[in-house]
């Protein structure tokens, strides 16, 4: 494989990565607002945050690498992150318990691939890439942390939607 085939094959990966990007970000903020004063809330709130500031980092590290964003795909993730929100989950009117189990699936997920990324950018780090190695770290890190906070609240809501006379989770 010749370096124009890789960097083409870096430009998909990476735009595929930042819409997902894109999408996880509405995603947490949209969850974190539908449960504001719960802990489930709580803890999308500032997972939230922390998923906006990884995009940033991954367009910053797209410009390093020479990676220009393909807006259009971006679009279209953020299009169909908001037509996915509108799954009724059982219920047409008002909001479905199920809901929060189906969207803490996608939020981990999502979390786990955003793992992945960092775990294939701290490949390239290594091989000369002019990535951050102690940042790369840092960031797969805190992916990994945010899957398995995400996984306890996900387990939590399993238990208090679908398992009969469970003991409660989310309160």
């Amino acid at each position: 494989m010749d370096d124009h085939e890789r960097s083409r094959y870096l430009s998909v990966y990476l735009n595929d990565h930042l819409a997902g990007a894109t999408a996880g970000r509405a995603r947490f903020a949209r969850s974190a607002r539908a449960h504001r004063g719960s802990v489930v809330g709580e803890a999308l709130g500032r997972i939230a945050g922390e998923v906006a500031q990884d995009r940033r980092v991954l367009l910053r590290w797209m410009r390093v690498l020479g990676v220009r964003p393909r807006w259009t795909l971006v679009a279209l993730a953020r299009a169909g992150e908001a037509v996915g929100a509108l799954k009724p989950n059982g219920r047409l009117v008002r909001s479905s318990p199920l809901r929060t189990v189906v969207e803490l699936e996608a939020l981990v997920l999502g979390v786990q691939g955003k793992a992945a990324l960092w775990g294939a950018l701290l490949e390239l780090g290594e091989r000369g890439a002019p990535l951050p190695l102690e940042e790369v770290e840092a960031l797969l890190a805190r992916a990994r942390r945010q899957a398995v906070e995400l996984e306890e609240l996900r387990r939590a809501a399993v238990r208090d939607v679908l398992a009969p006379g469970g003991p409660p989770g989310l309160g």
